[in-house]
């Protein structure tokens, strides 16, 4: 029994549905006895290329057209197995010969694309210089691997993928032909599939036309088709849009041990990003069309961190001021006409920090040097009666500037008569938090009320009191967090 799609193929050019941008045009040229020698049809894979050029090669010689005829004078050519010069130097030789019972003899291409440079080379002579009975129509999914010589002398013709309105009333026709009972929302599900491709959407129709005797429905579609459902999707984009890191390990993992293909999973995100848009998702669609084999559950999950950016919010217990869809930091060259620009200093009502170049006493390798955005921050004043609020002073650190707090969260810290002494662990941590502007941060941090000390690496405090946020910071990190030059721009 055949397929649905060879069943349902046209046979004349009225028949085919979505194209008329193609098949006007081609119906009026053939009323008029206007044939050109060269045809090019370009357009994705599925969308009635070889079917109308078979139909036309019929309709240009007067006959029937049968989808099992073999006529002498219509030769098809598969330009992927047909592509050396050896094979176009047959071509045109026998294209010499007289056709045996039409007018043209008729040359269908199809992947021409697929060529050698050689054989375009002699098929373009062909083409310069055609023999009145010969018709060559080449077809291709990829335009730009055609020469333009060639091109340039054919008649070109773009396929579109099909609206999914016109689909879909399409397969409602045929579903009433075949008696396929089917609910409307899981018909929407083969038309979005198929992806505007009749061959693919009427085989997927096919596929599950045998699922039940009675109406088949959405669910049973899904699950033929090995498809995630809705909620997991969203799920999925919600944990991603939260950057919750652990529940979109949690997600994937429940989708993939389902049996969904992780191709699959990343298909359905796109088709459903691009459905309903959103900045949240949009940095996902830099990552998603890379999922494919080999290792593709492992290039899933790295999609979905290297996009998230791994936020500090991925730890029970932190949790961080900045707004979801922002990343860690935001950097930007510093040129001589920004450098210029730059403040000595930061108050408290300004809305941006400019982290000043390594000095020279930074390791040759330091990151260059860059500008970091963050919002405005109220005053606060953290040191009251000979204390100190080590917890919401670093938190406003933090919310000023992630640079400066990554390095304030490796040093010690002790307050003596109302004047907070800092203790970094390695020269490179004090040579940026000693910065004029950095400095500045940690001030308007403690709302001016405290002295800041920046003490060289070789000193220890006297009495140091830890804070239980470098052990949370350790636990997110995966250990602790050190830059020498190496990792963060600063």
């Amino acid at each position: 029994m055949k397929s649905l799609y060879r069943r349902y193929r046209p046979t004349k050019l009225a028949e085919v549905v979505g194209q008329s941008q193609v098949t006007e045009p081609l119906m009026k040229a053939l009323e008029q006895g206007r044939i050109n020698h060269a045809y090019l049809f370009i357009g994705p894979r599925g969308c009635g290329k070889t079917s109308v050029a078979r139909i036309l090669a019929h309709e240009v010689n007067g006959f029937k057209y049968v989808i099992e005829d073999d006529y002498v004078d219509i030769i098809e050519i598969d330009g992927a197995s047909n592509r050396g010069i050896d094979n176009i130097r047959e071509l045109r030789e026998k294209a010499a010969i007289a056709p045996s019972i039409g007018k043209y003899k008729i040359y269908i291409i199809d992947e021409v694309h697929m060529l050698t440079r050689e054989a375009f080379n002699a098929l373009l002579k062909t083409l310069e210089e055609p023999p009145a009975h010969v018709i060559f129509i080449m077809a291709t999914t990829d335009a730009y691997k055609v020469p333009i010589t060639i091109t340039s002398r054919a008649q070109s013709f773009t396929f579109n993928l099909v609206n999914s309105n016109v689909m879909t009333a399409h397969l409602k026709q045929i579903c009433k032909k075949e008696d396929i009972k089917i609910a409307d929302d899981a018909l929407e599900i083969v038309v979005k599939r198929g992806g505007g491709s009749f061959r693919d959407s009427l085989s997927l129709l096919d596929q599950i036309s045998s699922l039940s005797n009675e109406a088949i429905t959405r669910e049973m579609v899904v699950r033929a088709m090995g498809l995630p459902q809705d909620e997991i999707i969203q799920s999925l984009l919600n944990a991603y849009a939260s950057r919750d890191f652990e529940q979109i390990a949690t997600e994937l993992k429940k989708a993939l041990d389902s049996g969904i293909a992780p191709e699959t999973l990343a298909d359905e995100m796109i088709a459903a990003i691009i459905e309903k848009p959103t900045p949240d998702y949009i940095p996902l669609l830099t990552e998603l069309p890379n999922i494919k084999a080999p290792y593709a559950e492992a290039k899933l999950l790295v999609a979905f961190a290297k996009v998230s950016g791994n936020n500090l919010t991925t730890a029970p217990g932190v949790t961080s001021t900045k707004q979801n869809n922002q990343p860690l930091m935001k950097t930007t060259p510093i040129t001589p006409q920004h450098q210029a620009k730059r403040p000595s200093a930061v108050s408290q009502n300004q809305t941006r920090a400019s982290i000043t170049p390594m000095t020279s006493d930074a390791p040759s390798g330091a990151p260059a040097q860059a500008s970091i955005e963050y919002p405005e921050v109220a005053s606060v004043a953290p040191a009251t009666n000979g204390t100190f609020d080590w917890k919401t002073f670093a938190q406003k650190v933090q919310e000023m500037n992630d640079a400066v707090y990554l390095q304030l969260m490796k040093t010690q810290h002790e307050l003596i008569g109302g004047e907070l002494h800092i203790y970094p662990r390695k020269r490179i941590i004090r040579t940026i938090l000693a910065r004029d502007n950095n400095k500045r941060i940690l001030i308007d941090a403690a709302g001016g009320n405290v002295k800041i000390t920046i003490h060289d690496e070789n000193d220890t405090p006297s009495s140091v009191e830890k804070d239980e946020t470098v052990s949370k910071l350790s636990a997110i990190m995966g250990g602790e967090v050190e830059n020498d030059g190496g990792g963060n721009p600063f």
